[in-house]
């Protein structure tokens, strides 16, 4: 599959500048939701980059600083905890994208989403189901947002490594939610989310417990 497909089509409409946008962090029990978006110098050789479900660890950080030397502009957005509880995991990844393309300079004219949905933003833009397998440019977003969320959640291992945020980066793995249950969820665990809310202590269903104190 040519990875540059989309982009090129949307060249040949006039559209010299395409971002990719993707998330990383919806399916966590724990952690912020990250977004990143990215416009890539149309046509480049673009050095292995694709979806970063495909990509070992090692590879991804070497790919990472290979798209921050070489991209036209990358943006980054982050909703923690508290406003993904407030707003639901969905709209947190719409505002986080939103977040990212507010932040690129110079400014894209077409935006290239991965899922299902757009964003509140007032540019042309389309939604492409599996995009980071589809597009060179979200390809390249998802990495960076996988990579900047991975180095997030190694920050939250060194406050609590109790739950090993350094290995499932706070996916909901057997060992995960071993943790939660012998030690209940700390702050940045999302209360709300089915894994978590079953262990908060019964007289403060909203808050978390004393680990974080």
């Amino acid at each position: 599959m040519d990875l540059w497909a989309l982009e090129k089509a949307l060249n040949a409409e006039g559209f010299d500048a395409v971002a990719g946008v993707d998330e990383a962090g919806r399916g966590p029990l724990a952690g912020p939701v990250v977004a990143a978006a990215v416009v890539l110098p149309n046509g480049i050789e673009a050095n292995g980059v694709q979806d970063s479900k495909q990509v070992p660890p090692r590879r991804r950080e070497r790919l990472f600083a290979w798209i921050q030397s070489h991209a036209v502009s990358v943006g980054v957005g982050i909703i923690d905890v508290d406003q993904i509880e407030r707003v639901n995991i969905l709209q947190a990844a719409r505002r986080a994208m939103a977040q990212a393309v507010a932040r690129l300079d110079p400014p894209p004219q077409f935006l290239l989403i991965d899922g299902k949905f757009g964003i509140d933003w007032d540019l042309p833009q389309r939604a492409v189901v599996k995009g980071d397998s589809r597009s060179i440019s979200i390809a390249a977003a998802s990495i960076v947002a996988k990579v900047t969320r991975d180095r997030m959640m190694l920050q939250f291992h060194d406050a609590f490594p109790q739950y090993g945020f350094d290995r499932h980066k706070g996916y909901p793995t057997r060992a995960h939610r071993a943790a939660i249950a012998q030690h209940g969820p700390c702050r940045i665990h999302r209360r709300t989310f089915k894994g978590v809310r079953e262990f908060l202590p019964a007289s403060m269903p909203d808050r978390i417990t004393a680990h974080d104190r």
